[in-house]
């Protein structure tokens, strides 16, 4: 069903790339329409680099890239070539007229075959699970159907909920993205380690406990967490501060890559209210991290536990802080003022669904925007 649907957001975030430089390197998880979205290219002509033949037919790479004809080549996991920086310095150096479109689960550190880094010759577009501006291009209605079920199109797009996909997706992810790439033995920890992260996904990340929790050595642990960050399974977001005694200045939070893996995680197989508010701040970051205009997230919390969910740097000691709340009702602003008692420069927003037009408030001294998502994508990407 999802081979018909069009993605004009992320084809225009490629088309941005090739006009920066001739390779576009697409990553992100397993699953996530990667060659969906390689199909959906006019006129590209498409390898699985999965196939024995496709490494045959470009053994000879300087021969084989004289024979493309179409403007685009796509080599959709391109990892599985024996020599792929090889092929890809080739392209770009002696046939920039070719843009490419190179795939794969992780980023082009994951493997050692990456021997040459093609510095300024490459380009990373990160494809994230469907976004809500793309919800009704895939007949998605219901937002509790995205959180819940996750926006991997598969999953989402399925007549029922099934439970085994998010079971089987671990397993590969494991077995292909990381014994593969990584050399990873210890699966049972390792998953373990996977699993306790997207149960407590949107929570500060305590090395040392979840070490413990998951039987493993800190430095192991530490080395994993690399390991999920490349593949995309983890964000972790840093604290934003100045340096003051309270603040928090170090432990970082973690999100999993999706709502619907936290929620099968979590065991959840309905929504409350409480819920939907934690995985629709999960949607909120994977929105931030999708934008025309990306900028670094960080989030902002004190000794005293007053929060902000999403802080984003807006130059010269300024800073936009991002709350995400499931209803005007469920807002509470101390988190907001205190954290204006320390960074004073800077826009309020408050991202809640379904809210037609912007609504501005005063709590106090505090000027408070209210809007939905699409509005917040907006005013980032006009900057």
């Amino acid at each position: 069903m999802d081979m018909q649907i069009l993605r004009p957001f992320w084809v225009e975030k490629l088309q941005r790339a090739w006009r920066r430089v001739p390779i576009a390197w697409l990553s992100g998880v397993r699953r996530v329409g990667k060659t969906t979205l390689a199909h959906s290219l006019d006129g590209a002509l498409y390898l699985s680099c999965d196939l024995p033949s496709t490494a045959d037919r470009v053994a000879d790479p300087e021969r084989f890239l004289r024979s493309v004809e179409a403007p685009v080549l796509i080599l959709d996991e391109i990892h599985q070539l024996p020599d792929p920086s090889r092929l890809l310095k080739i392209a770009a150096d002696a046939f920039p007229h070719i843009r490419v479109l190179a795939t794969g689960s992780s980023t082009l550190a994951a493997t050692q075959k990456f021997r040459d880094s093609l510095t300024g010759r490459k380009q990373t577009v990160h494809l994230q699970p469907v976004l809500m501006r793309e919800l009704s291009a895939f007949g998605v209605r219901d937002l509790q159907r995205r959180l819940l079920r996750g926006g991997l199109p598969s999953a989402l797009l399925a007549e029922e909920r099934d439970l085994e996909f998010y079971a089987e997706w671990l397993d590969s992810f494991f077995a292909r993205d990381v014994q593969e790439l990584f050399r990873v033995e210890k699966r049972s920890a390792f998953l373990r380690l996977v699993e306790l992260l997207l149960r407590q996904s949107g929570g500060l990340c305590d090395f040392t406990s979840i070490a413990r929790a998951c039987e493993l050595s800190r430095p192991t642990v530490m080395t994993y967490m690399e390991v999920l960050q490349v593949t995309h399974a983890v964000t972790l977001l840093r604290p934003y501060h100045s340096g003051g005694r309270q603040e928090l200045v170090r432990q970082p939070k973690v999100y999993g890559f999706d709502s619907g893996f936290v929620a099968y995680c979590r065991g959840w197989n309905e929504l409350r209210p409480e819920d939907c508010g934690l995985l629709w701040e999960h949607l909120v970051l994977e929105t931030l991290m999708a934008s025309a205009t990306p900028r670094t997230a960080n989030y902002w919390r004190d000794k005293q536990q007053r929060e902000v969910d999403f802080v984003l740097p807006a130059g010269r000691n300024a800073a936009d802080a991002v709350e995400c709340k499931w209803s005007i009702s469920s807002f509470d602003p101390k988190g907001l003022a205190a954290f204006r008692e320390v960074h004073s420069s800077g826009r309020n927003f408050v991202v809640v669904p379904d809210l037609p037009a912007p609504l501005e408030r005063k709590h106090g001294k505090l000027k408070v925007t209210f809007l939905s998502l699409e509005a917040l994508e907006k005013i980032l990407e006009a900057q």
